[in-house]
């Protein structure tokens, strides 16, 4: 009996994590004027195609994120800056789908642009793929900064998913202005209630996520 009701709650809890939650929303729903750039699902990405699981562009958290990340977009376009946004919600599937990439080790294509200074055998032991990630609690996102005048992204010092220490918020790889739109990301998202990653200068989580255990795994539709 015991072993059926054990049985009977990891099916549901399957099932549950494969249904979006009702709190989780697009965020295009609450932002007025951010911009999107869905790489993993345009396929610009350190793949070279698109990811299993994203099939929109669009990009999801989860309310409490998504209120959080609308309260910063207010107080960037109060100095003249919009925020552009690569990921959020990530599915675990995708997940499971760079791990299969990283493993697959002659796959080299994208090399040159995202990894040139790292062994494709070291992406998992250096934390660059992770058997699990944050993106999936729904309260993570990758983003920049545009200069709402011209469109333009501030120059952060590496492109968005470069695997290096270029990236690391402490790098000394980087000039003075590089380092200081990095800062000026990271104390607008602070302010509103996130923390930076120090390996990734666009990652940035909910301090008070709502779901920091749960992995969802519904696709993005």
């Amino acid at each position: 009996m015991k072993r059926l009701f054990a049985l009977a709650l990891l099916l549901l809890l399957a099932a549950c994590a494969t249904q979006r939650p009702a709190d989780f929303v697009y965020l295009d729903q609450l932002l007025c004027c951010a911009t999107y750039d869905a790489r993993y699902y345009n396929g610009d990405n350190f793949v070279g195609r698109r990811i299993d699981g994203y099939r929109t562009g669009r990009v999801i958290l989860s309310r409490q994120a998504a209120s959080a990340l609308a309260a910063a977009e207010r107080d960037a376009q109060r100095h003249g800056l919009r925020l552009k946004i690569f990921d959020g919600y990530r599915p675990q599937r995708a997940v499971d789908d760079f791990k299969r990439w990283a493993s697959a080790v002659q796959d080299s294509r994208m090399k040159a642009r995202y990894y040139p200074e790292v062994d494709k055998r070291d992406l998992f032991r250096l934390g660059y793929i992770a058997k699990k990630s944050g993106h999936s609690r729904g309260s993570t996102l990758d983003l920049t900064l545009v200069d709402a005048k011209t469109g333009q992204e501030l120059d952060m010092g590496s492109a968005f998913d470069f695997f290096g220490p270029v990236a690391h918020h402490d790098t000394p790889r980087i000039t003075p202005a590089q380092a200081s739109n990095r800062t000026l990301l990271r104390d607008l998202m602070v302010r509103h209630g996130f923390q930076p990653y120090s390996a990734e200068w666009w990652h940035y989580t909910l301090r008070n996520e709502p779901y920091p255990k749960a992995y969802f795994d519904f696709p993005l539709q």
